[in-house]
């Protein structure tokens, strides 16, 4: 007599808890580029109600933009010895009391405390070095996917939030928009505390994708956060790849926060568009910076990060030398192919420097990619303020555009300099 067996109907594998992690950071990100959306949105009405000149509002972005960098090293450091949910919580709170204190400023050096040194400090560390963090903690496969997807964050933020600030400071002023951007920030708070986790191993897991025969620990914590950002410091500076990569990433930095996201709606206003024009123009980068920062994570796993990289910043130089040409009352054709352009390249540049980071200075590679970042924020301040100036100076933004575009092949340059990765990361202190 035969038997027959029925097989035993196999569990449907559970959600890995990666996910829910990633999707906080994906929302908080969402917010935090909402938060820093606000500077390009608000630099008109300022001018107008307190007559500062735009240089002086530029240079509280700068600030912010300085901040927002120097700021990421030590975050990641932070994160490592007091926790992700501790530093990210603290931080929105930081953003929401920066945001309301402007509602109070009747100074300039006022604006610079909460707009920049506040919202900086807090932005600071929601920036990038928190995507590597989180990555390189819970994710072995598709991590370079899962970078572009973090990074494209902040775009959607750009998408969500510009418009709507826009239209909040138009009909009900600026002061409505600080107050959305502050609660905005403390509604993330507990969001962080609900769903993310430090490390895998806290709920009995390994990151995903890692091999069957990875032990499930967690890393002891580090005992000191300074010395920790600062000795990933003192141990990438002696490699060429890690002041290439710097140097690239300023300039980045220079071509997109600082200028683009700072100026480009006071500039499109000066040839006589309207601001929510000009901001919903900049929100539709957002929304092509999503599918291009995807697309680059895609690529980041299959292709080399270095041709990526020089590729990228070499097409965005060449689309910063038209950008004068294609200012005028309404959007034409041309501009509308030039925001496209640009926002599939906007932060493009991350997912390869992120890989880059992990390549050459391995365990190190989040803090290292802190300080890689931070000269992001410094050629974005540098640009912020400078493009502010040679407005004053000449009454508009065209000799801004040209630079940022001849940095650009720099920057292209930079990255193609870039070496093949050591064997052992760089030394570094713990």
């Amino acid at each position: 007599m035969s038997t027959t067996i029925t097989p035993t109907p196999t569990r449907k594998p559970r959600l890995h808890r990666a996910w829910p992690v990633a999707a906080a950071a994906l929302v908080t990100l969402v917010a935090a580029a909402g938060f820093r959306a606000t500077p390009g949105v608000l630099l008109d009405p300022l001018h107008q109600e307190f007559g500062w000149p735009r240089s002086t509002i530029a240079s509280a972005v700068s600030v912010n933009l300085l901040l927002y960098g120097l700021t990421a090293p030590f975050a990641a450091a932070l994160m490592e010895r007091f926790g992700i949910r501790r530093v990210v919580s603290a931080a929105l709170v930081t953003v929401a009391v920066g945001s309301a204190g402007t509602l109070f400023m009747t100074a300039s050096w006022q604006l610079v405390l909460c707009w920049g040194v506040l919202i900086g400090l807090g932005t600071g560390s929601l920036a990038l070095a928190f995507v590597a963090t989180i990555t390189n903690r819970w994710f072995v496969r598709h991590r370079g996917l899962v970078t572009g997807v973090l990074t494209a964050g902040q775009a959607t933020g750009n998408l969500i939030f510009l418009p709507v600030l826009a239209h909040l400071a138009m009909t009900h002023g600026w002061r409505s928009a600080a107050l959305v951007v502050a609660g905005g920030a403390l509604l993330g708070v507990p969001l962080i505390l609900l769903l993310v986790r430090e490390y895998p191993a806290d709920v009995g897991l390994r990151p995903y994708g890692a091999p069957e025969d990875t032990p499930i620990t967690a890393p002891a914590r580090g005992t000191g956060a300074a010395r920790r950002a600062l000795g990933s410091l003192a141990g990438a500076a002696r490699t060429r790849a890690f002041w290439m990569l710097a140097a690239g990433f300023a300039i980045c930095g220079a071509s997109t926060n600082g200028l683009i996201q700072t100026h480009f709606i006071p500039a499109a206003h000066d040839h006589g568009m309207p601001e929510t024009t000009a901001a919903s123009l900049l929100a539709l980068v957002g929304v092509f910076d999503v599918v291009g920062t995807i697309l680059s994570g895609w690529l980041t796993d299959r292709i080399g990060s270095r041709a990526l990289l020089g590729t990228y910043y070499a097409l965005r130089g060449a689309s910063l030398l038209v950008l004068p040409f294609l200012f005028a009352a309404t959007p034409r054709p041309s501009m509308l192919v030039f925001i496209i352009f640009y926002g599939l390249d906007w932060v493009a540049t991350v997912p390869p420097t992120v890989a880059l980071c992990r390549q050459h200075f391995g365990d190190a590679g989040p803090v290292v990619f802190g300080w890689v970042f931070a000269s992001h924020q410094v050629g974005a301040a540098a640009a912020a303020y400078g493009a502010g100036l040679v407005h004053d100076l000449t009454g508009g933004y065209d000799l801004a555009w040209y630079i940022a575009g001849g940095l650009c092949g720099i920057a292209a340059v930079c990255s193609l300099l870039i070496g093949a990765p050591r064997r052992r990361p760089a030394a570094v202190l713990t």
